[in-house]
């Protein structure tokens, strides 16, 4: 070369903002995924890379404000996605640990979940595929499919515990008091569990 030109790396990561507890979208079911194209591609592309960034174990469509059904998780070395997932529960047995979640930042609650955990659903190119996980995974799994109904991890403690991590959010620097966030008082343990 001359000098005339420069090489310069360009960027291929696609990091993007994660939405705040509070924020609507976070409580809002998502839609199927009935095109798998593309803009799926796309939308995969960013999950992994913003999940990543933030050095988390899985991130789902909604975090991003994308209304749709499928989420990223990088566990134990293990890095994928799933799209329209559905859980199956082979047996009762459950585990009770600290769960956190990019959406809550840097706080940490022991939650109980299931021990071990079947997710159905396919692939960005639409390709079956199914997920099977025990501890950590299965926790993840079942996390980032609660985001994907609407609910948030902190929905699936007891009242106490509940009461306990509302104050401590309420006391982040990320805290918008200005959002009404409303919590189920109903037990919502169950709500996508297949019996």
């Amino acid at each position: 070369m001359n000098g005339q030109y420069t090489l310069r790396k360009v960027s291929t990561l696609s990091i993007q903002p994660i939405r705040i507890f509070g924020d609507p979208v976070l409580r809002t079911a998502a839609e199927d995924v009935d095109t798998f194209d593309k803009e799926l591609r796309n939308l995969v592309k960013d999950l992994l890379d913003t999940m990543r960034d933030e050095g988390g174990a899985g991130l789902a469509a909604p975090q991003l404000g994308v209304s749709k059904r499928v989420f990223t998780f990088d566990v134990d070395d293990v890095v994928g996605h799933i799209v329209n997932p559905l859980l199956e529960f082979p047996d009762e047995e459950e585990q009770d640990g600290p769960e956190g979640c990019l959406s809550l930042p840097g706080l940490y609650f022991d939650t109980v979940r299931r021990q071990n955990v079947v997710a159905k659903g396919f692939n960005e190119y639409g390709d079956p595929l199914q997920i099977v996980g025990t501890g950590l995974m299965a926790r993840c799994l079942q996390h980032e499919t609660d985001h994907l109904d609407g609910i948030i991890f902190i929905d699936r403690l007891d009242s106490e515990r509940r009461k306990a991590a509302l104050t401590e959010i309420q006391s982040q620097d990320w805290y918008n008091e200005e959002v009404k966030v409303k919590v189920t008082p109903h037990d919502s343990k169950g709500v996508f569990f297949k019996r």
